[in-house]
């Protein structure tokens, strides 16, 4: 391990950009359930009973309701370790930009500046019929789906099974794997695609691919460095070495 984190710090010395690919492992450490793991959501339901667009269509109070619950619980959690550290990240590169696959706002309540949400953002909504936003905003709900002045249900701003990814970020998404000097992937086994092209588009384009997971996956062959713990122990870690490497180049100058 001593001689893996001595490579990666003589790295990220030089890097001047860097890029996190986030997946729910991340957020597990602040007690959101995963979809895919042990305890994950769908295998306590289908995912087709909730999260379609048919679905909330047939059956909106339950799907509305749904996401209610899983906003409660994001905000009965916090950012970790792990999400703060990327954010003090950002004092000690030229760009540090965050690609997530996570709804739950965690990066931007961390602090973190760029944030790509390529599933969207569970905090915001819009009107299925006008598409008017309704973001940050307490909606009035009594136990129904709330609907906009135009007469039309209001969504959560949640990428569903069979629906395209928001446009620009993924496009934005893709452009920073290109131009990145290293992709840390984070938390996810990065099999949904296509937000899992992200790593692979970085690593097509000859970039430094490190991997932070609890266990080995698919990407353990493709990442040039994995790193198997949690990410909110690994991450601080990374930031200490970052810090004493940046340091002491102000001491040599």
């Amino acid at each position: 391990m001593l001689q893996q984190y001595e490579k990666l710090k003589n790295l990220l010395a030089s890097a001047k950009k860097i890029v996190f690919f986030t997946g729910a492992g991340i957020s597990a450490e602040s007690g959101i359930p995963t979809f895919r793991g042990k305890d994950g959501i769908w295998n306590k339901m289908k995912p087709e009973e909730l999260a379609n667009f048919n679905a909330f269509l047939r059956n909106p109070e339950i799907v509305w309701e749904w996401y209610q619950y899983r906003k409660k619980i994001v905000h009965q959690a916090s950012p970790n370790a792990a999400h703060l550290t990327i954010s003090e990240l950002q004092n000690y590169f030229d760009e540090v930009v965050v690609v997530t696959q996570n709804v739950d706002n965690f990066h931007r309540r961390a602090g973190s500046k760029i944030v790509y949400e390529l599933h969207g953002n569970i905090e915001k909504n819009y009107c299925i019929n006008c598409k008017k936003r309704y973001d940050d905003v307490n909606l009035p709900v009594e136990n129904k789906v709330p609907t906009c002045g135009c007469g039309g249900l209001i969504r959560p701003d949640i990428v569903w099974f069979g629906e395209f990814l928001p446009e620009e970020a993924y496009s934005l998404s893709e452009t920073a794997a290109e131009t990145c000097d290293v992709l840390f992937i984070v938390g996810t086994s990065a099999v949904v695609f296509p937000a899992a092209n992200i790593p692979y588009i970085a690593k097509r384009n000859g970039k430094f691919l490190i991997e932070v997971n609890i266990e080995k996956t698919e990407l353990s062959n493709v990442a040039d460095l994995s790193l198997i713990g949690k990410a909110g122990e690994i991450l601080p870690q990374i930031l200490q070495l970052v810090k004493e490497e940046k340091n002491y180049g102000k001491n040599e100058s």
